[in-house]
């Protein structure tokens, strides 16, 4: 199966500043692609590749099996949808008349742009001006522009900022429905926390550069960060300390009956192990690294010149 985006080699110079470095990446259908990076890692550049605004400086970009600058560029741009960071209306059109504008652009009935503003929540407000929308509100018009004519590859880039906890649920609710309908996704986000269930595999930049790529829990496995297991129950402190002893792990009381311990991730079924044989046991909690701490890891790593994992 051909990959929807293929990135192979790509170089990208902007007057002396080199913006990427020999970025290798592909997409495949139905992937949602978790982008992450401090800013100026070169995630906009990346994206701006995919969608034909700039071209590579060296290297080569594929998209759905064709040059997003070449001649059927245009055609290509109308299976495409795009949510840009810092989204931009024209004012004085109302919801409805700027979801109805993108949908002639892009070649979609009338009908389909009403029903999406229902789906991204601005039924209510589709015949106010949009200088009278929030921020979130804004970023929901954004949104719906965006999945205008089930488009194929989906680019969004910090899409939950400025949306309560209601709307980004929503916007992931979004995203998981259009995986399942085999829509593939490159999704920018800074807020990490509730990403991870709804991304495939993640890719990691910095400073141009591709630091880490996997599954999470591949990730997991390359990083080697320490589990966090949380238990419960009376005279655990005394007795695991014992049973784990030499087994490298950290344990500490929280005086209220329970203990935590910090273990290498090779030490898990032992950890659990010896707190099962404890009969006054009431309950464990393991913790896996999350996605923010593999992301300060592989980030560190890349800033300080450590190992890196590709």
């Amino acid at each position: 199966m051909k990959p929807i985006v293929e990135l192979d080699r790509v170089e990208r110079r902007f007057n002396g500043v080199h913006a990427l470095k020999g970025l290798s990446l592909t997409l495949a259908p139905g992937e949602v692609l978790g982008l992450l990076g401090h800013n100026g890692a070169g995630k906009s550049t990346m994206m701006k590749l995919v969608l034909g605004v700039l071209a590579p400086t060296a290297g080569r970009v594929t998209v759905l099996g064709a040059d997003p600058r070449g001649t059927g560029a245009r055609s290509l741009r109308l299976q495409l949808g795009y949510l840009p960071e810092n989204v931009s209306f024209y004012d004085n059109l109302s919801g409805r008349e700027v979801i109805r504008y993108f949908s002639r652009l892009k070649r979609v009935p009338l009908r389909e742009a009403d029903q999406l503003l229902e789906r991204v929540g601005l039924g209510h407000a589709a015949n106010r001006r949009v200088r009278t929308y929030s921020k979130g509100m804004r970023q929901r018009l954004g949104l719906a522009q965006a999945l205008l004519g089930e488009p194929r590859l989906l680019l969004l880039d910090e899409p939950t900022v400025g949306l309560d906890p209601m709307a980004v649920r929503d916007v992931y609710g979004m995203i998981d429905a259009l995986r399942g309908k085999g829509t593939s996704v490159i999704l920018c986000s800074h807020v990490l926390p509730g990403v991870e269930r709804h991304i495939d595999r993640v890719a990691i930049l910095c400073e141009g550069r591709l630091l880490a790529s996997g599954t999470i829990d591949g990730l997991r496995e390359q990083a080697g960060l320490p589990l966090r297991i949380h238990a419960r129950g009376a005279g655990l402190n005394g007795t695991v300390r014992t049973r784990l002893n030499g087994h490298g792990v950290d344990i500490q009381a929280d005086g209220d009956g329970s203990i935590r311990l910090i273990a290498p991730p090779t030490e898990k079924l032992h950890v659990l192990r010896a707190l099962l044989e404890e009969p006054d046991l009431s309950d464990v909690t393991v913790e896996a690294p999350t996605l923010d701490s593999l992301y300060a890891y592989f980030d560190e790593c890349g800033r300080t010149g450590g190992e890196r994992h590709a």
